[in-house]
């Protein structure tokens, strides 16, 4: 008997081995995205979070005038670049920085969120003291936060061209 010649099988081993290996890079490559994607939403979560502390420490540091830091905060509330502070050069009494704060922090949402992101906050109590010690009076309610912003998802299910909107709420108490 004659040996059987195997010319060629030795290639069709490479071949598969190369469609093997192709696949698990490809599969690396799809997981490399999710992971992108999902950094960032967890870094946009985090701003959102670090933001929503600042502004609560800012309501804390002028707790006579928590009512008046209620409302929508978004790019129409930011202060215009070059803008004069509304304190000048002297310190603000509590109206003023209220008006500098909101000024300052709906800046810091736009610059440190995406484009298009709102905020609201609401507050629901009475601030305890009298004028006197309005800067420093103790309030008997809470506020909430709730920061929104579109974010794309990893859903690739929906049709939908316009991404969803991701919410960031916290109820705090100044």
């Amino acid at each position: 008997m004659q040996p059987v010649a195997r010319r060629g099988f030795t290639l069709l081993e490479v071949l598969i081995a190369l469609l093997v290996f192709s696949l698990g890079l490809l599969g690396l490559a799809g997981l490399m995205v999710v992971s992108v994607k999902t950094n960032q939403s967890a870094y946009l979560r985090t701003q959102a979070s670090f933001l929503a502390q600042s502004m609560a420490d800012r309501m804390r540091a002028n707790t006579g005038q928590v009512n008046a830091y209620a409302g929508d905060y978004d790019a129409s509330t930011a202060a215009p670049l070059g803008a004069p502070d509304p304190c000048g050069a002297s310190a603000c009494d509590p109206g003023q920085l209220v008006a500098r704060d909101r000024a300052v922090w709906s800046g810091q949402l736009v610059q440190l969120m995406p484009s298009g992101v709102v905020a609201h906050i609401e507050c629901n109590g009475t601030v305890l003291g009298t004028p006197a010690t309005s800067g420093a009076a103790t309030y008997d309610g809470t506020c909430s936060f709730l920061i929104q912003w579109a974010e794309a998802n990893l859903d690739r299910t929906s049709n939908s061209v316009a991404p969803p909107t991701q919410t960031f709420a916290w109820v705090f108490q100044p």
